[in-house]
């Protein structure tokens, strides 16, 4: 605990949700004050515990009640990417079926046409727009994945703009290779010889220029399978690099146990999930990333085991999953609803979704995610009168203002 000699910034009359619960509840403390100095926490508590400080040098800030928590973490996004799909939205909706519109050059193929056609400074300037949105909402970290590329010079070039995103807004960035997406026209007939391209190219060059902190697969039967997976995983590993894993989506191929036995960080989508992969997952610490916007935008009717998870003490994050195809939703306020009336996760549930157990997924609970001492000073400024207002409603940004390494930055 640094002294209170060398606090430069101060919070009174304000509420914690120090979020140091896991979930279980807010972590409140009513009629608090926060304390930071040199980009971290420095001290937080009870007002009436507050110790003596240079009244002088130490900028107070008079918080009128309202609330604190730590910056908000969106753990799963793609928003690099090239183009859009709403026409395919609107063919959808006029009846043509997904396989139809795949035929046609759509979906994720035609993402990737687009993306490989876009420059690295059109690519940044679409998705400068996006995180922006995120970062207006309260998100201070978050993750970005590649996957729109699906060869080596344009995967790069994704994680590449991920990086100089992190360079250009006050947010922190974890960069995932996801070359394992989908299949490139050039490879549809032949998904071995792809992966043998990801595991045995993309993965040295990434982890040669330190492009990714993590590598993630979509093991799915429109993806890969259980047997590529696990090549991608054990070429990651060989490179040092952490693993997560897309699984259990449309149905249960035993990605997420498959992924526990290589420490993965986080196994995401989970609607599928058996007891066998929530015990998995348990055992090895993993997190639950749970995704509402694209169950919302597809129309699953399949819920993920959201008691299974909490009877087994797995930790729940929630991200936006924002991506052209399944989840072109760039709110992670949205995300807070959707969870708790789509999925029924309490209010409590959701909001360690997006800050502590977020933190877990991406592997930086470290450094973010709660309100504590020596924690980096990412921190939200509410308008709210008690937590669960962010779940509650959506439309209207409670956000007052927003802190990054204890900078001011909205």
């Amino acid at each position: 605990m640094s002294s209170s000699h060398s606090w430069q910034t101060l919070f009174i009359n304000v509420n914690l949700a120090t979020m140091t619960q896991g979930g279980t509840s807010y972590g409140e403390i009513e009629n608090a004050a926060l304390a930071l100095s040199d980009g971290k926490i420095a001290w937080l508590g009870n007002i009436e515990q507050l110790p003596q400080y240079d009244t002088e040098n130490v900028e107070v800030i008079d918080a009128q009640g309202k609330w604190i928590t730590p910056g908000l973490i969106d753990c799963h996004t793609h928003i690099v990417y090239g183009g859009n799909r709403a026409n395919e939205f609107e063919l959808r909706l006029k009846g043509a079926s997904y396989e139809e519109i795949a035929q046609n050059g759509g979906g994720i193929v035609s993402t990737v046409k687009a993306t490989r056609e876009a420059t690295e400074d059109e690519l940044f300037a679409s998705a400068y727009k996006r995180l922006g949105a995120l970062h207006n909402e309260g998100v201070t970290s978050l993750e970005i994945k590649s996957g729109y590329g699906l060869d080596l010079e344009n995967e790069v070039k994704m994680l590449k703009v991920a990086a100089r995103l992190q360079q250009s807004l006050p947010v922190s960035v974890q960069k995932t290779f996801l070359g394992a997406h989908a299949l490139p026209v050039e490879y549809k007939d032949d998904s071995d010889g792809y992966i043998d391209l990801v595991c045995q190219q993309m993965i040295p060059e990434v982890a040669n220029l330190n492009l990714a902190d993590a590598v993630d697969v979509f093991c799915e039967g429109i993806g890969f399978s259980y047997e590529q997976t696990e090549r991608v995983f054990k070429a990651a590993k060989e490179h040092g690099i952490n693993v997560k894993v897309h699984a259990e989506q449309l149905s249960d191929l035993g990605g997420t146990e498959l992924a526990a036995k290589y420490n993965a960080l986080s196994s995401d989508h989970l609607e599928y999930l058996s007891l066998a992969g929530v015990k998995a997952m348990q055992q090895s610490g993993m997190t639950a990333v749970l995704l509402p916007g694209a169950f919302y935008f597809l129309r699953e009717t399949k819920l993920p085991p959201v008691q299974m998870l909490r009877d087994n003490n797995v930790r729940i994050a929630i991200a936006t999953d924002a991506n052209p195809g399944s989840s072109p939703i760039n709110s992670i306020q949205l995300m807070l609803n959707m969870a708790c009336t789509l999925f029924r996760l309490t209010p409590t549930e959701a909001l360690a979704g997006v800050t502590c157990n977020a933190a877990r997924a991406l592997g930086i609970q470290d450094k973010v995610g709660e309100l504590a001492v020596g924690m980096d000073a990412d921190i939200a400024l509410w308008d709210i009168q008690q937590p669960a207002q962010l779940c509650y409603q959506y439309g209207v940004n409670p956000l007052s203002s927003l802190y990054k390494q204890g900078k001011k930055v909205i």
